[in-house]
């Protein structure tokens, strides 16, 4: 239940912060679909293990890209092709865009480094 009210949220922090246009661009779907995917736990190491999918090598990255275009095309009636085009041509900058946590939190231990990295983000930036 966390991973969807996470991944939900994440939506809800697009709409609000970037005015997502979620009825007529499929990129900004898609950037939002990556970073929910990326950040809400959809791709952690154990949930892939229950889904009998693993790899070793760049593996969170590659099941955030199928994850996002698989959420892509359960809301809108568009190709397989098209969804993908539109997550590969946004999934750079939105794969490495983590607010509004700061990290990736893989885990309860990350999530609370990133929310006390949240707490204390004033103090750093209060001087610049």
């Amino acid at each position: 239940m966390n991973r969807v009210v996470t991944h939900e949220l994440i939506h809800a922090f697009d709409h609000c912060r970037a005015h997502v246009d979620w009825f007529t661009n499929v990129r900004h779907l898609a950037c939002s679909e990556v970073r929910a995917a990326n950040l809400s736990g959809d791709c952690s190491l154990l949930n892939e293990i229950f889904r009998l999918h693993f790899g070793l090598k760049r593996h969170h990255q590659t099941c955030v890209r199928d994850r996002a275009i698989r959420s892509i095309l359960a809301v809108r009636n568009i190709s397989k092709e098209v969804a993908q085009k539109a997550v590969d041509e946004v999934f750079e900058s939105c794969f490495n865009d983590h607010e509004p946590f700061g990290r990736i939190p893989h885990n309860k231990t990350y999530a609370r480094y990133a929310h006390r990295d949240f707490q204390n983000r004033d103090r750093y930036y209060s001087n610049i």
